[in-house]
């Protein structure tokens, strides 16, 4: 422990003891603006746009659908372990 920078750091405040007042002024008198830039409105767009999309493909879930409940989907169970030894490579 240093006793003596705990000196130097009392000394310090010591000195300025005294608070002067100042009082604030307001030198901007013009209106205040907002800007956002081209890519933050391309992103807002985007977003809006995803968010009014639907999750969901329902053609798409209803013809899987019909396939597996008729049982003319079938999967090729090399096409399958090819698929899931890439997505396990990739993480």
């Amino acid at each position: 422990m240093r006793i003596d920078a705990y000196n130097q750091i009392a000394h310090i405040y010591s000195a300025h003891s005294t608070n002067k007042v100042y009082q604030a002024t307001r030198t901007n008198k013009g209106n205040d603006q907002f800007l956002i830039s081209a890519l933050g409105r391309d992103y807002t767009v985007a977003r809006r746009a995803l968010a009014e999309s639907q999750d969901v493909r329902e053609d798409k879930v209803d013809y899987l659908r019909n396939q597996i409940q008729s049982g003319e989907y079938h999967v090729d169970p090399s096409d399958f372990a090819s698929k899931l030894l890439e997505k396990i490579q990739s993480v």
